[in-house]
């Protein structure tokens, strides 16, 4: 067990959680009984007691089982923040089934994988998406879909700026095969008793990788337990908490911070659907919001708001985030303008959020922080699996009670993600770094191919299989390259068949690869080339086009 770090663990906390033996549903039913006139949810304007929640969940739970759904099943949700995902991930909870979040910027060619893999015949969907599902349902094997329009839940008066799709009116059910969510939850359906456990089924959100395809990360109740539970641990959480909720929550980050971690403290969430600056600003003032989980774009962009002086932000006691290195110079306007640290931590879609968190009392900056609770770290040589000591850089592997089971229907991948090592088994993270003398990790670079836009992890072969479907490309490779504002960015190098070259532009490539693929997947630069390097044995080496374009970034200054 790595222990360096435990003579700077946070004070008067355990280095070692009992984990709850109830399901992730469990805390919302304890919590509405406990604070049932509180607010849960702040959306917009309008609250949304805990006692309602958990009564609409009931409700949607009855009226997914009346539609079929049983135990074990996989319910796909597609929506932005707003509160219909919290209920409908709940209710898919208390009907015993498990939730597929999927990212709200996928297109209709992205989601008939995830329909295909999880074998999903139902899904919940915001209105403004319903575009993007429509071709799917009733040709693949999802039969239904159950149709949400957030401003149900807004209020409608608020002087607050609304996102067009939270302004948006209800529209009317476009097909026979699909119920609007006001009808859904009308029908007052009593669910039946509650089944779920611990080892359960509970999430299975997708990840990509080398191969192409997203890969669903199988979680249960307890994966997930865990790492919500320790939230309220280490962030000393309390029923009077207010947290910020601005990443997305069908990603594990979000999904744990805004949501499930607030939920079994019986705090309030604060809940935004789109990134504002001014309407963030406005409701840490308004509702006095106390916590703030958030990426550096975010963060950066907050910062540079020439109004920020004008709101009162002194209720924050804690700001953080992950998914990408925090600038020096940013976390320092940060501490120059609110007064706190800026509190970094690591985790991946496989662990459920951290495996390792800078403590309160005593963060780094710029890295990603101590082993979590009942977490063991190592950094070992990636090709002679030797473990390596302070300071020298190697892949990081762990293991505890966050890590997932494997990947849905992948055998071979979910073999070759973890290591026999030092008598226990160990998830291989791909991510390479070093740990201190004090026992605090940093990420130096990646050992997978990996690109990371904005947060967003990109893995450039999904992306090069779906440009391969483009009549005009013979090849393809893709890189990252730098962004100021969002770190990376996608770019494609492209070899067009002979019959094309001279008649399509590079804008012609990324006007098509934006109608086909996620916002943050699709390449916003596209250079042709009329070869592409290859190794050895003949494959494409993108390792040398991905130093010549850093190079070429480093002479420009960028």
């Amino acid at each position: 067990m790595f222990t360096r770090h435990y003579p700077h663990w946070p004070p008067a906390l355990p280095k070692s959680l009992s984990l709850p033996q109830t399901s992730l549903y469990f805390n919302l039913y304890v919590s509405a009984r406990r604070y049932p006139d509180k607010a849960a949810i702040h959306y917009y304007g309008a609250d949304l007691s805990y006692a309602r929640l958990d009564e609409e969940v009931c409700a949607l739970a009855g009226y997914l089982q009346r539609c079929g759904v049983k135990k074990g099943d996989r319910v796909l949700l597609f929506m932005q923040n707003s509160p219909q995902f919290v209920i409908g991930y709940y209710a898919i909870l208390r009907a015993d089934a498990a939730v597929v979040p999927v990212n709200t910027m996928n297109r209709t060619e992205e989601l008939r994988h995830y329909i295909d893999d999880s074998g999903a015949t139902l899904m919940l969907a915001g209105q403004e998406l319903w575009p993007q599902v429509e071709p799917l349902v009733g040709t693949t094997g999802l039969k239904r879909c159950i149709v949400a329009a957030y401003s149900d839940y807004i209020d409608a008066g608020t002087d607050l700026p609304l996102p067009e799709m939270v302004r948006a009116p209800r529209a009317a059910a476009p097909r026979h095969d699909v119920t609007l969510w006001a009808d859904a939850l009308a029908e007052r359906v009593e669910p039946s008793a509650h089944l779920a456990g611990p080892g359960d089924l509970a999430v299975l959100p997708y990840t990509s990788g080398t191969t192409g395809k997203p890969k669903g990360c199988m979680h249960p109740h307890s994966t997930i337990m865990f790492t919500a539970n320790g939230g309220v641990y280490w962030g000393s959480a309390t029923s009077d908490a207010v947290v910020l909720g601005v990443l997305p929550m069908f990603h594990v980050t979000g999904m744990q911070g805004n949501m499930n971690t607030p939920i079994i403290a019986g705090a309030t969430v604060v809940l935004m659907t789109r990134w504002d600056r001014d309407c963030a600003a406005e409701l840490i003032q308004r509702r006095g919001v106390t916590g703030w989980t958030n990426i550096t774009a975010m963060l950066i962009d907050f910062l540079a708001n020439p109004k920020l002086d004008n709101y009162d932000l002194s209720s924050l006691t804690r700001v953080g985030g992950g998914g990408a290195s925090m600038p020096e110079a940013v976390a320092q306007k940060m501490q120059d303008k609110i007064g706190l640290p800026y509190l970094e931590g690591y985790g991946l879609t496989e662990t459920a959020a951290p495996t390792h968190v800078n403590p309160i009392h005593r963060p780094k900056k710029q890295c990603a922080g101590i082993p979590y609770f009942d977490t063991d770290s190592r950094v070992i040589d990636p090709d002679t699996l030797v473990e390596l000591g302070p300071n020298e850089v190697g892949e990081i592997i762990s293991r505890g009670p966050q890590i997932f089971l494997g990947y849905w229907n992948q055998p071979q991948a979910t073999k070759d993600t973890f290591l026999e090592f030092d008598a226990h088994t160990f998830f291989r993270t791909g991510d390479l770094g070093y740990y201190d003398e004090e026992g605090y990790f940093f990420i130096t670079d990646r050992l997978k191919r990996m690109i990371n836009a904005a947060g967003f992890k990109v893995w450039p072969a999904e992306v090069e299989a779906m440009l391969y479907a483009h009549p005009d490309i013979q090849e393809a490779c893709v890189i990252a390259t730098r962004d100021a504002y969002r770190g990376e960015s996608v770019k494609a190098v492209v070899v067009l068949n002979p019959a094309s070259r001279g008649k399509i532009q590079p804008a012609d490539i990324i006007e098509w690869a934006k109608e086909r693929m996620a916002a943050f997947k699709y390449p916003r630069f596209v250079e042709f080339v009329t070869e592409l390097p290859k190794t050895g044995t003949g494959k494409v080496f993108w390792r040398k086009l991905q130093e010549d374009e850093n190079v070429k970034q480093a002479q420009a200054g960028r």
